[in-house]
């Protein structure tokens, strides 16, 4: 059984530290000790493997081919272990768990033990470690304690403890019964990132996480009801539980914003990096950050299933016929490309059922073939007689005049140019809508072909992506040739040095043993090796082994079909409020949403339990969405607070003085804690300019690192985080710039966990 951690006494405390300040020096130290350990053994293991290898490879060349082979095989190990000693430098042990018989078990990135073979740090992977990922407080395994440990370099800097037993709780928590652990991790101040919470994982909770992986799981709840903290839970204990199923094929988590993605990306414990995959909705595209779609209008028809129709029509109409018969110049001879020609060679290549871009392989294919033989037959009857000409198609390749033909008839096409010129140039767009959109939508579309690609064109370039193929393969075609011919010599070259060497090659019994594919592959570059997390991230057709969606009432249609795509078993977790929802592409229910993909296949779990914002707050956000007609479920508020929300109407000239004289009162109120100003677009360089120059040392923008006290963010941006303090600027604004929907102004309501301030210049909204 591993020993516990080493606690050390601090006797440097000086007479004004608190007593828990002096016992979290304690245990601070206690971590450090004991992590040092670790590292301390960590390069012993390493100095003694390096040492092996050394002797190994300096007695290589010394005797028979058997011996030798043994040795490389030695080589090899040592070479992977040392590999491996030197990439879990970083954040060694991330883990403690104390148990119920008072047994301490590390967890870490290996497994480490002395040389009594006294276990020091459990390898996550071992299923020892699995209840470091499957313990909650409803479910704890034997698990009094699970502590998450922060290292910088070497250095344990900070941990953080999950108590999942509450008799380990202080006086002070010990008070609070039941949902005692549960408040105790409410009421302490935001970091700006979102906590580890696994104690505070009640029983509805539970079941969810632990639901099997298979389908399409929605877990439907309101403001502070703990769904990110759930799906993040699910993805962690998916990851370890199915490991073997998701270790290759990977979990991708999206949420709306990056500012969201940084905010979670601590939450998911360490599973060797290689697992994961975290992308907002801008970066679903490989190689592209979109920006956000200010428009409405426009959000709305992208996000419209009849885009895909649209893109499919636009990529048809890039294989054209002409209208007449074109003379094409083969040397000093012509042939005809008729329109009955084009249209049986595109049929053909249609016919194949590939992608756009491999399917004009085909279509080239046929055009030459028919072609070359148009232009064999006129040089037989030329001749007299007939000819047998192997060279003459590719003469007719080589043709400027054929050439320009095929591609004005088949251009290759990536998805990004079909895309932009689709917008761009109106007769594209008018022959690709026609029949789908009407002349209203299809107005809203147009652009010019310099504007940057929006969220709402993210999943239309993936649509185009899909039916158009593999843009390189055609593009790349020179490039594979010359990688053929250079491994050609290569290979070549190795033949000839076997052949010179054959003589004393058998003299030493060995010919035979080294091939020339063997030499020649050794004197080849080879592409970087990527764990599946890199390598799905990079590959638009990767398929993952489940989908964490947060937020996900935002989604368009176009949006969830791009999803169903990524994962084409359908695992999903779906996790969102679908009254909660902004965009303008966004379906009115769940039911609404998954139809077209799934059908009525997908279970729908509700969290009715409001764990984050008191009660005065969350009845006045709901007060206000109702006011405006919106149908929404209340979750239960557990905790009443000490602060109702704080509403003022201080007129237009001191709307700004007022906003920034609010957040110096609460940097000095809250000691600390983090303040979100939201604010809308409209608004959004005036206020930030404001704030930024009265506390500049301590404001953050979602452009910035959330590593502030105060952040400045519009409505979009605050989804799905939380603050100490809220404070809304001109809530007006918020419905304006929503087309009159109170949606974001409610969600905003909902993001303290202590007070909220809505400060107006002229008037505040219904239902306050």
């Amino acid at each position: 059984m591993m020993k516990g951690a080493l606690l050390t006494e601090n006797t440097n405390a000086s007479p004004t530290q608190t007593t828990s300040e002096a016992a979290f020096e304690r245990e601070l130290a206690g971590e450090r000790a004991y992590v040092g350990q670790l590292y301390q053994r960590l390069d012993q293991l390493r100095e003694a493997t390096e040492s092996k290898l050394r002797s190994t490879r300096k007695n290589q060349s010394v005797g028979n081919h058997q011996n030798r082979s043994e040795r490389d095989a030695y080589a090899s190990f040592y070479e992977d272990r040392l590999a491996q000693y030197n990439a879990v430098d970083h954040r060694l042990a991330f883990g403690r768990l104390d148990m119920d018989d008072d047994a301490v078990r590390y967890v870490g990135r290996i497994g480490l033990a002395t040389e009594e073979h006294e276990r020091l740090l459990i390898d996550w992977r071992a299923p020892e470690a699995g209840t470091f990922y499957q313990a909650t407080a409803f479910n704890r395994q034997g698990v009094r304690r699970r502590r998450h440990l922060m290292l910088e370099r070497r250095e344990v800097t900070g941990f953080e403890d999950d108590v999942l037993d509450s008799a380990m709780l202080d006086d002070e928590d010990a008070s609070l019964h039941g949902e005692g652990a549960l408040l105790a991790a409410l009421n302490r101040k935001r970091t700006g990132r979102m906590g580890d919470i696994v104690a505070t994982i009640q029983a509805e909770q539970d079941a969810i996480i632990r639901a099997d992986l298979a389908g399409v799981r929605v877990v439907q709840g309101g403001p502070g009801t703990g769904k990110t903290a759930v799906a993040l839970h699910r993805a962690a204990y998916l990851l370890y539980t199915f490991r073997e199923r998701l270790n290759n094929s990977g979990v991708l988590v999206v949420g709306p914003s990056s500012s969201f993605m940084w905010y979670i990306e601590r939450v998911l414990p360490s599973l060797g990096e290689t697992g994961v995959v975290m992308s907002s909705l801008a970066t679903l595209y490989p190689g592209l950050r979109a920006v956000p779609e200010t428009d409405p209008a426009v959000a709305r028809v992208k996000g419209d299933l009849r885009m895909a129709e649209v893109i499919k029509k636009a990529v048809a109409d890039r294989q054209k016929v002409p209208a007449t018969s074109v003379r094409l110049a083969v040397d000093s001879m012509d042939i005809t490309l008729s329109p009955k020609l084009v249209k049986h060679a595109r049929a053909t290549a249609r016919s194949t059922g590939k992608p756009h871009n491999e399917a004009r392989e085909t279509f080239v294919k046929v055009l030459l073939k028919e072609l070359t033989r148009q232009l064999n037959e006129k040089l037989d009857a030329a001749a007299g007689h007939a000819v047998d000409r192997p060279y003459l198609e590719e003469d007719v390749r080589n043709s400027l005049d054929v050439r320009r033909a095929i591609n004005l008839a088949w251009m290759p096409l990536s998805a990004e140019t079909l895309v932009r010129s689709l917008f761009s140039k109106p007769e594209y767009l008018a022959s690709a809508t026609q029949g789908i959109l009407t002349d209203a939508e299809r107005q809203v579309l147009v652009r010019s072909a310099d504007q940057p690609f929006t969220e709402s064109d993210v999943p239309l370039l993936d649509e185009a992506a899909e039916l158009l193929g593999d843009f390189s393969k055609i593009t790349g075609a020179a490039a594979a040739q010359r990688a053929e011919a250079a491994h050609q010599a290569n290979l070549e070259n190795a033949r000839k040095a076997l052949e010179n060497a054959n003589q004393q090659l058998e003299d030493i019994g060995v010919d035979g043993v080294i091939t020339a594919e063997q030499i020649a592959e050794l004197n080849e570059e080879t592409g970087e090796r990527m764990t599946a997390a890199r390598a799905a991230k990079s590959d638009r057709t990767w398929a993952y082994g489940h989908v964490v969606i947060d937020e996900a009432q935002e989604l368009s249609a176009m949006q969830w079909r791009l999803l169903m795509r990524r994962c084409p078993m359908k695992s999903f977790t779906v996790v969102g409020d679908i009254a909660q929802a902004s965009s303008a592409a966004a379906a009115s229910s769940w039911a609404q949403a998954l139809k077209p993909f799934v059908g009525e296949r997908f279970h729908l779990d509700e969290l009715t339990v409001n764990y984050r914002t008191p009660a005065q707050i969350s009845d006045a956000a709901v007060s206000v969405a109702r006011a405006a007609g919106l149908e929404i479920s209340a979750p239960r508020a557990i905790r009443e607070g000490n602060w109702s929300p704080s509403t003022r109407v201080v007129g237009a000239e001191n709307l700004i003085p007022s906003v920034v004289a609010t957040v110096s009162e609460e940097v000095a109120q809250t000691g600390g804690g983090l303040i979100g100003v939201i604010v809308a677009d409209s608004r959004y360089r005036e206020v930030a300019s404001a704030i930024s120059t009265a506390h500049r040392d301590n404001t953050g923008t979602s452009k910035s690192a959330l590593e502030h006290q105060i952040l400045v963010l519009t409505p979009w941006e605050a989804k799905g985080l939380e603050f100490d303090v809220v404070i809304i600027v001109e809530p007006m604004d918020l419905i304006e710039a929503a087309n009159g929907s109170v949606g974001d102004l409610y969600v905003s309501m909902t993001r303290p966990t202590q007070r909220l301030h809505l400060i107006a210049g002229t008037d505040l909204p219904a239902g306050l």
